[in-house]
């Protein structure tokens, strides 16, 4: 086998289109629909080499972005050389896949971003929300609480890296709900 076999090296993507590219693409124009390029109105399928080894790779970038949504293995031809060629129907599940992907990542980042716990309370159940607004300067987070019927009991403005869990609600509530002195602490 060849020198430096094992080692990590950097997957050489083709650059998706610019915006004048994109904007060139009219009605008039077909869209690419190549062995190794093939792409819709939102998605463009990219088949690269896979430096890491001697296979293939399927990047998959949503229209717009620079930075691929999912890139996967991709099958080798009969040649055992050169990929197989994109079609129609291999083009759908790499769509499909990716739109999969990406909305799970969404759904994550939201859930890890807008948590919510339901503890007791001294008048009953109380559900604790941390709401946490990303910013790359600025970030910040909002805990609040609400009662069974969902009025707002307490809010109050915490540090994005606030402990949220059952043992810090739990304190929090049985504390009155005043404003936490620093992260996750009463």
């Amino acid at each position: 086998m060849g020198a430096g076999r094992g080692r990590s090296r950097w997957v050489k993507i083709p650059r998706p289109l610019t915006f004048t590219e994109k904007i060139a693409l009219t009605d008039d124009t077909p869209l690419i629909q190549e062995p190794r390029v093939w792409q819709d109105e939102l998605w463009t399928a990219r088949v690269i080499k896979n430096e890491d080894d001697d296979g293939w790779a399927v990047a998959m970038f949503k229209t717009g972005q620079v930075e691929p949504a999912l890139i996967g293995p991709w099958t080798m031809g009969r040649d055992k050389k050169n990929p197989k060629p994109l079609d129609g129907n291999a083009f759908i599940t790499l769509v499909k896949t990716a739109g999969e992907f990406v909305r799970r990542s969404e759904q994550q980042l939201h859930a890890s971003l807008h948590q919510s716990l339901s503890v007791e309370g001294p008048a009953g159940r109380v559900t604790a929300l941390l709401d946490i607004e990303p910013d790359d300067e600025n970030p910040s987070a909002t805990l609040s609480a609400q009662d069974e019927g969902g009025d707002l009991l307490a809010q109050w403005k915490v540090d994005p890296n606030f402990k949220f869990n059952r043992h810090t609600v739990q304190a929090w509530v049985d504390a009155g709900m005043k404003q936490p002195a620093r992260a996750g602490q009463f």
